[in-house]
């Protein structure tokens, strides 16, 4: 994103800190349009709806240079819904999205403390390894017909189930970033669930490593969290995935496999995704993809196969315009097995029968 900066002299702030250079970022996105459902809860909807391609963020970045290769820094962020102003997911949450503090070193990395991103998110997502983030936005992570999944405090008990899409944070965590090391990074991250007489309780552990060398990447992460619904804050739901890329210039290759399992009722999800992003020409970008989820027997063998493409023209580096449509087709061994596009959630997203197909339109815009 475009920033806009702030500089400053630290002395004129914070006594006692003579000679150290301190900045502070402002910078957001913003996303709109209008999403066309075929079958949400048994009939056809038209709804505004933001957020999708990119969540509506608010960020507030710093730094403050403290010599020798070494910087302080922070990230607030807070995320809200364009169609009302309100921060999501609610009221007193305001940087409910990042907040962090931390120090960075030029050779050995960073140490960051707040409620941040995993690693699922940090080093799968955002290391293009799944085409959801470049083109699918929400409604291309995943969910499908596996609400018995049962993660806890979840809108629909399987939305994002894989964490990808970032919908989920760590609370009270600690990470640890590497710096590159000749194309290598990896990082651990521990939340603390803060339980009396028992560390481990409601506590989150990830990690991530990747690899990069010209057009070619892999990467690898890990993600265990316990929660309190789950054998008393000792069982968790764990998701572990990998993903490959090659950029063959004008076209990405994405490779993914993720797999979630709920330890306390032995569900789980096997999710297997390819795709690419190809810059037709100019400011043209075309992405497909397609995705299979299977669930275990605990739920049902439950299966869903989806499809996305989307259109992009870029105004700008800033400013995207978007058509996307995505298709998904849902089976298991139950009587109805319902169909359910990540994102769909009001009131009740998924279809009547095997089948849901949206198409949407869409601006975003950075700064």
């Amino acid at each position: 994103m475009a920033g806009c900066t702030f500089a400053c002299i630290a002395p004129a702030i914070v006594p006692g800190t003579a000679g150290a250079q301190s900045s502070v970022t402002l910078q957001g996105v913003i996303d709109a349009g209008v999403t066309y459902v075929n079958n949400q809860h048994g009939g056809a909807a038209t709804l505004f709806d933001s957020g999708v391609l990119s969540p509506d963020l608010l960020t507030f970045k710093g730094s403050e240079d403290l010599g020798g290769g070494n910087k302080a820094v922070f990230e607030l962020t807070s995320q809200f819904d364009l169609g009302n102003g309100a921060t999501i997911p609610g009221a007193g949450q305001i940087f409910n999205r990042t907040a962090l503090v931390g120090l960075t070193n030029d050779r050995f990395g960073s140490l960051l403390f707040g409620n941040q991103y995993d690693f699922m998110f940090e080093t799968l997502t955002l290391g293009l390894y799944d085409g959801a983030f470049l083109f699918g936005g929400i409604y291309d992570f995943r969910q499908g017909p596996f609400a018995a999944l049962g993660v806890p405090n979840n809108p629909t008990g399987s939305f994002d189930f894989d964490r990808m899409a970032g919908a989920t944070r760590v609370a009270n965590s600690v990470k640890y970033r590497s710096p590159d090391i000749a194309g290598f990074t990896f990082g651990a991250l521990y939340g603390f669930g803060g339980v009396p007489g028992s560390f481990s309780s409601d506590s989150t552990m990830s990690f991530g490593a990747n690899y990069a060398h010209g057009p070619f990447g892999v990467g690898a992460a890990y993600v265990d969290v316990k929660y309190p619904q789950l054998g008393n804050g000792h069982d968790s739901i764990r998701n572990f995935g990998v993903g490959a890329h090659y950029n063959f210039g004008s076209v990405l290759a994405m490779l993914l496999y993720t797999n979630t399992k709920n330890t306390a009722s032995g569900a789980k999800i096997d999710v297997y995704k390819g795709g690419a992003s190809w810059t037709i020409s100019g400011p043209w970008t075309l992405g497909l993809d397609y995705t299979y989820m299977k669930g275990n027997d605990v739920l049902l063998d439950n299966k869903a196969q989806q499809i996305t493409t989307a259109v992009q023209y870029a105004f700008s580096k800033r400013t995207v315009a978007y058509v996307e449509a995505i298709y998904q087709r849902a089976s298991g061994d139950a009587a109805v097995t319902r169909a359910w596009i990540n994102g769909l959630l009001q009131p009740d997203g998924a279809a009547s029968n095997r089948s849901q197909t949206l198409a949407r339109v869409g601006l975003r815009t950075s700064f």
